[in-house]
């Protein structure tokens, strides 16, 4: 049971770490579902979001690696990575001053469940709205859109917000279109999730036991693959769609999971 479990939650944050939908939200809710041990739970989800992370960096590779050699000797690749950099910095800060105060008093299906609607509505009322794009490549990303990004990557530490969900209509309400808001967030996920994932497991590393290897390698493929095939999907979908429908679904599963903490 411990297998299947741990089987249905890495394909759970593979699948819904890069989606406007919050992965944290799912986890936290699922977690309690499945009866996942509480004593396994944290490392067990730090070992899953690196899978995913670990996805977007293969999907990536080309380009990325292509951007780092280069930011030796080209200006617009070394520009794209500060950007990226820039980016990262605010919810850096935010999260290492107040991470524990965030687990303490904001993890909870509750908070989870508010978040859901609220960015749920708020993207409802951002994908309504008739927009004017500026910037339509990530290289061509200005340094204040860059910094509005983190910004708004903050709100992605409420559990239920997604960070994805948060950097993407930040990335379009400061004049990116979806398409590259949404590349822009994938690479500012890499930073972001290896920081925050890599902070987590330095802080948890004494709750790694010997008889958890097993559940964490499964965790870490299945979210692995499912992350790898949800984030191809999604840069196709981004490119042909808009996220109303990540917004019903966003009120609908909020609206839901109050009623059952009711």
């Amino acid at each position: 049971m411990l297998t299947l479990k741990a089987i249905l939650l890495g394909l759970l944050e593979g699948a819904t770490e890069f989606l406007p939908v919050s992965s944290t939200g799912h986890l936290i809710v699922a977690s309690d579902v499945l009866n996942y041990p509480e004593q396994s739970r944290a490392t067990f989800e730090i070992f899953i979001q690196l899978g995913a992370i670990l996805a977007v960096i293969w999907h990536f590779r080309t380009p990325l690696w292509q951007a780092t050699r280069g930011a030796v000797t080209h200006a617009a690749d070394r520009a794209l990575l500060t950007k990226v950099a820039i980016a990262f910095v605010p919810a850096a800060i935010v999260g290492l001053l107040f991470h524990d105060a965030i687990e303490t008093y904001l993890f909870s299906p509750r908070v989870v469940a508010v978040s859901l609607i609220l960015g749920g509505l708020i993207i409802l009322v951002v994908e309504r709205k008739t927009w004017s794009f500026q910037t339509h490549t990530i290289e061509r990303a200005s340094w204040g859109q860059a910094l509005a990004i983190g910004m708004a990557q903050i709100l992605s530490l409420i559990p239920g917000v997604s960070r994805a969900g948060a950097t993407i209509i930040g990335g379009m309400l400061a004049g990116l279109d979806r398409p590259t808001a949404t590349q822009f967030s994938f690479y500012l996920s890499i930073p972001t999730m290896s920081a925050a994932s890599g902070y987590s497991l330095y802080r948890a590393r004494h709750l790694i036991a010997a008889d958890d290897l097993l559940l964490l390698g499964i965790g870490f493929i299945t979210a692995f693959i499912s992350a790898l095939l949800v984030v191809r999907a999604f840069l196709g979908f981004v490119q042909r769609r808009d996220f109303t429908p990540f917004g019903y679904y966003r009120i609908a599963f909020g609206a839901l999971l109050l009623w059952l903490l009711r």
